[in-house]
């Protein structure tokens, strides 16, 4: 922890993707520039995920366990971001900025954790008997573990109730199956383990930037 004592100004020199709006403390200038940044991340991250709706791009963008055993291997990641229908993209972009206005991350943690839990999402598909899969759900569910952790863990012991409830939602998926109303809204299967491997995957990103920053402190 440093203090600015021109200003008596205290922060965290932590991994930016540990910064959430929980525990970052900083002016009111870089906040409202960290605001800025974020809603035009988001921004351009919906317009590309609205621009994979196009038929043409869709075929290529969609995660297809055929097509990537064949070579192509950027559906692993772009699979992630397109959908099978306006009502999957909407409730998934709605998922994305409700999970920053939430817990008000860093454009650039955002960003990072986007790609490196998508990456895992679409690899870890490969170990299931889908043969295709789109959709950013799975990522989703990894954001919000990992901010819903990563605030328990330095503090804010009431974030332990989303850590737990995130994990309960995703036991009841596996355990009574995903919502038939979800299925025929987005006009396909709820691709639950999705969702398993990202939680998964934000829960271990906690953990190990904890360790990273622990380790930084010593």
């Amino acid at each position: 922890m440093l203090k600015n004592d021109k200003f008596g100004i205290r922060w965290q020199c932590t991994n930016p993707l540990t910064q959430t709006g929980f525990f970052r403390f900083t002016t009111s200038g870089t906040i409202t520039g960290h605001r800025v940044n974020l809603f035009i991340f988001l921004s351009i991250i919906s317009a590309v995920c609205l621009a994979l709706q196009y038929p043409a791009l869709s075929e290529l963008a969609e995660w297809n366990k055929l097509a990537i055993e064949q070579g192509q291997w950027w559906r692993i990641l772009t699979g992630n971001f397109t959908h099978t229908n306006f009502a999957h993209l909407a409730m998934n972009l709605a998922g994305l900025w409700v999970i920053c206005y939430l817990f008000k991350p860093r454009w650039a943690s955002v960003a990072w954790l986007l790609g490196l839990v998508s990456l895992l999402v679409g690899v870890a598909n490969l170990s299931t008997s889908m043969s295709s899969y789109v959709g950013l759900s799975g990522t989703l569910h990894g954001l919000f573990a990992y901010y819903a952790l990563t605030e328990y863990l330095h503090g804010r012991k009431s974030s332990g109730l989303l850590v737990v409830g995130v994990i309960g939602k995703v036991w009841w998926e596996h355990s009574f199956g995903a919502s038939i109303s979800t299925s025929e809204l987005i006009a396909a299967r709820v691709a639950i383990e999705a969702h398993l491997f990202g939680m998964l995957s934000g829960l271990v990103f906690a953990l190990i930037c904890l360790a990273i920053d622990k380790k930084r402190q010593v």
